[in-house]
């Protein structure tokens, strides 16, 4: 019960203090963009190791190392995405007339190269640790990549709560393309599936012992912050209230929206 504790508080603060230095380093000048990303990419390279090295390590050490090894090069993808450095062909605002497919293709081009390189380091996890006994860090990366697109999609589809106050200006347009709605048919299906893939997680957790069983605990605690995340959308809760630390004063400026 220990490790399970010392799993969740681990998860918790990783994500809390990654996304907020990852802000707060986007927050800063610009002129201080191109420093900021060569330290993450001494990082990225350092946690492609730690992927490949870990990834044959069957103690909790190397179960540790995975997770933690994984969530760099997300955050890697992250920073690279909210500086402006890989987002995508488009960077206008979508016309007040776009609607249906067309208003689908308009926003996918807006964030095309960074979806790519998702799928790229996706590719990149599994072929390291392919066949390998320890992949905890392949399915944090898995969990990361599948429920961020859950919410993009039901961004784009409607939510109550839009959760765009962490989008800095440089990256305002794509408030344009997100819908405030009351409800959208995704919504239910995205909780769904993480709701099945938490319960089966939290069989592991407790069916395992060792290493096995806090790697479980470890992707347990991603998921369920991950929907939570999903619910910070349908209630009105400022997403920004856990990282106004890293966040400056005059973020998320509301820009206008097209009419649903």
């Amino acid at each position: 019960m220990i490790d399970h504790c010392v799993s969740f508080v681990f998860t918790v603060l990783v994500w809390w203090l990654g996304t907020g230095v990852i802000l707060k380093l986007c927050t800063l000048p610009r002129r201080t963009f191109r420093w900021s990303m060569l330290g993450a990419s001494v990082m990225l390279a350092a946690a492609f190791y730690g992927l490949s090295h870990a990834a044959r390590m069957t103690d909790t050490g190397g179960v540790y190392l995975s997770f933690i090894s994984a969530i760099g090069v997300w955050g890697w993808i992250e920073m690279s995405f909210l500086m402006g450095f890989v987002t995508g062909p488009r960077i206008t605002p979508c016309p007040n007339d776009a609607a249906g497919w067309r208003r689908f293709g308009l926003a996918l081009a807006t964030l095309l190269y960074h979806e790519l390189m998702i799928v790229a380091a996706a590719a990149a996890i599994i072929t390291l640790t392919w066949g390998l006994p320890n992949q905890t860090g392949t399915m944090a990366f898995l969990i990361l990549a599948v429920m961020r697109a859950s919410a993009k999609l039901n961004i784009f589809l409607g939510v109550p709560n839009l959760t765009d106050s962490l989008l800095p200006e440089r990256l305002g347009y794509l408030k344009s393309y997100f819908r405030r709605r009351s409800f959208n048919l995704l919504f239910p299906l995205s909780i769904a599936g993480g709701v099945l893939g938490a319960a089966r997680l939290a069989g592991q957790v407790f069916d395992s012992v060792g290493a096995e069983a806090v790697g479980a605990a470890l992707l347990l605690t991603l998921l369920t912050l991950a929907m939570l995340e999903h619910f910070f959308m349908m209630m009105p809760i400022p997403d920004g209230a856990l990282w106004f630390w890293a966040m400056p004063a005059s973020a998320a400026k509301p820009i206008q929206r097209p009419a649903p």
